[in-house]
């Protein structure tokens, strides 16, 4: 399987790789096949092992950080999620050249759902609603921030530097014009609690048109959780947006703070992965032709 790296700084990361990494730290799963799984992710490279397991391998140093981040929280919030979650089971170290700590995780069945081809929507609008309400219902007393659990007045900077390198490919004046839009909605000033951060079609695994799971926790913490309601345009169908919406019990400033996000993380990865990630440009376009949509432009 040919692999294309996103980053300068990317590892060479293989299924030969992986195989001596298990066989070193965890013999006894040494004779288990291992198999690179495809996928849109930018973090983390996955190789299912044997039936049950997943390993998870930072793909670059940024990702680093999130792998004790992961594995912590995950033992911690997991069992008391609506929905199955990864459940870790060993931390691999460096070794066999490989220069970071890495992971196993239990495998979970399920599929990525495609925005536009999603099956039963207004079902999958409710579970997701019911996660998004669950993680947050979770005392929050001791979590760590979370990164995108922010004002979106923190993002501006960047995602106006990406609107200006996506001129003459997206109409960057109405993007612009939504973007300051939602810079004028009134900053979240309840307490924080939790956010998965990054509920992406790629983090979502469906079975039957139901959730199956929620994966890759990288990003968890608390702060304002209206960055969970990306899910409702990089996913949903606008038939199923009020659907997720009365499930999560978001008001309209916060509703409008999530459209907010929803635009600025898609503009920011587009240009950065026009090339090197095809179905997560595809995603991020489809999410700002959703937007510009729903606001009649």
């Amino acid at each position: 399987m040919r692999v294309v790296k996103m980053r300068p700084d990317e590892f060479d990361i293989d299924v030969p790789l992986v195989r001596r990494l298990v066989a070193a730290q965890f013999p006894r799963w040494a004779t288990l096949p291992v198999e690179r799984l495809v996928s849109s992710g930018t973090e983390n490279a996955m190789f299912r092992l044997g039936d049950d397991k997943v390993v998870r391998l930072p793909r670059h140093p940024g990702a680093v950080e999130s792998v004790a981040h992961k594995q912590y929280w995950l033992a911690r919030l997991g069992s008391r999620l609506p929905v199955a979650a990864p459940a870790p089971l060993e931390r691999g170290e460096p070794g066999e050249g490989f220069p970071w700590p890495w992971s196993v995780y239990r495998w979970l069945d399920g599929r990525n759902p495609v925005a536009g081809a999603v099956e039963r929507p207004r079902t999958l609008a409710a579970d997701l609603g019911t996660f998004v309400a669950g993680l947050r219902g979770i005392d929050a007393r001791d979590g760590p921030p979370c990164h995108r659990g922010v004002p979106l007045a923190e993002r501006d900077a960047f995602t106006r530097s990406a609107i200006a390198e996506l001129e003459g490919r997206i109409d960057t004046g109405a993007v612009t014009a939504l973007w300051e839009e939602a810079l004028r909605v009134p900053v979240r000033t309840a307490p924080p609690v939790w956010a998965h951060g990054d509920l992406s079609p790629g983090n979502v695994l469906v079975e039957d048109g139901r959730l199956a799971a929620v994966i890759d926790f990288g990003g968890v913490g608390v702060g304002d959780p209206a960055v969970d309601l990306i899910v409702a345009w990089n996913l949903l169908p606008a038939s199923a947006r009020a659907t997720f919406r009365d499930a999560v019990g978001a008001d309209d400033d916060e509703w409008a703070r999530g459209r907010g996000w929803a635009l600025s993380i898609s503009l920011i990865q587009l240009p950065f992965y026009w090339e090197t990630n095809p179905p997560l440009a595809e995603n991020s376009r489809h999410v700002i032709r959703e937007i510009l949509a729903e606001a009649g432009r």
